[in-house]
């Protein structure tokens, strides 16, 4: 397979880069939403969109704070509750409803969930995550983002 070079998107707009970067650097300084539980929605966000970059570097993240075998289990989540706290549990769920929005249309039963385990301001924030990572994985993705990943 030819490998096809793609613009580097940042690069050729930088004021767009810097806007979207400003919205990640809100979610990672400004919020009381803990570290593992937003790269948790990164990762998840990203492994529905199928951004092999934003799945590689943020699987990375998630593994600093995360064993390697609940990390593997993200994607299946619902099947092993046990390993997942409610908060992160209703993020996931959340995470997923928000993310594929044309096809469930945000329910009142995913809104209710969600509502449940989080505080207004925290699942405000925590949209804000998700609405951010959908922006990053349409970059990545069409734009071909490199891996840290070796062959």
């Amino acid at each position: 397979m030819s490998e096809n070079k793609r613009l580097a998107w940042n690069e050729v707009a930088p004021q767009g880069a810097k806007a979207l970067y400003g919205i990640h650097h809100y979610i990672t300084t400004g919020t009381d939403l803990p570290q593992e539980l937003i790269h948790l929605v990164f990762l998840r966000v990203s492994q529905i969109n199928g951004c092999a970059h934003c799945i590689d570097l943020h699987t990375r993240d998630l593994l600093k704070t995360m064993p390697l075998e609940k990390v593997v289990l993200v994607p299946v989540w619902d099947e092993v509750p046990h390993l997942f706290s409610e908060q992160y549990r209703a993020a996931l769920a959340w995470a997923e409803e928000v993310t594929l929005v044309s096809e469930t249309h945000a329910s009142d039963e995913a809104y209710a969930a969600a509502s449940a385990a989080f505080a207004p301001k925290e699942l405000v924030d925590l949209t804000i995550t998700i609405a951010a990572m959908n922006a990053f994985n349409r970059l990545g993705a069409p734009f071909r983002l490199p891996v840290q990943a070796k062959a």
